[in-house]
């Protein structure tokens, strides 16, 4: 019986995984709350990658973060979600890795995260790598080893 270490799963390159840039849903950092609220609404996702308009990625936005901020004390304000810009809100500290990147450091990311970020090594986003596409290459290689 051949062992996982030996399988080609952790030699699997990263490109054959990533879901590419322009079948990505996201947001770029001009747009208001009120649009990536729609954006995310709409998909379904709870984050989405925030980009400039060269595609260059900056972080992520989320619904709780758009929540979070227009949460007041006495009310929800939903004027801010016309107001607010998604730079403003955005979370820019976000699990990436680069297209050339290991593997092993994907796998470590998504522990926490349900994707990551993938971008090449001028910051330009390239796409994102998901647990659920790392899991399914895991279990077509647990089926060739048993």
């Amino acid at each position: 019986m051949m062992s996982l270490q030996n399988s080609d799963f952790l030699k699997a390159t990263l490109d054959e995984l990533i879901i590419p840039a322009e079948r990505v849903a996201h947001v770029q950092m001009g747009n208001n709350l009120e649009h990536a609220l729609l954006v995310l609404t709409k998909t379904g996702y709870t984050a989405v990658p925030v980009l400039d308009a060269h595609f260059k990625l900056h972080g992520l936005i989320s619904t709780p973060l758009i929540l979070d901020h227009i949460t007041g004390l006495e009310r929800i304000q939903f004027e801010s979600l016309d107001e607010s810009k998604v730079e403003h809100v955005m979370k820019q500290e976000i699990p990436r890795i680069q297209k050339n990147g290991h593997f092993q450091k994907a796998l470590s990311l998504l522990v926490d995260n349900p994707f990551v970020c993938v971008e090449d090594s001028d910051g330009y986003f390239i796409g994102i790598l998901t647990r659920r596409a790392l899991l399914k290459q895991l279990q077509k290689n647990i089926r060739h080893i048993q």
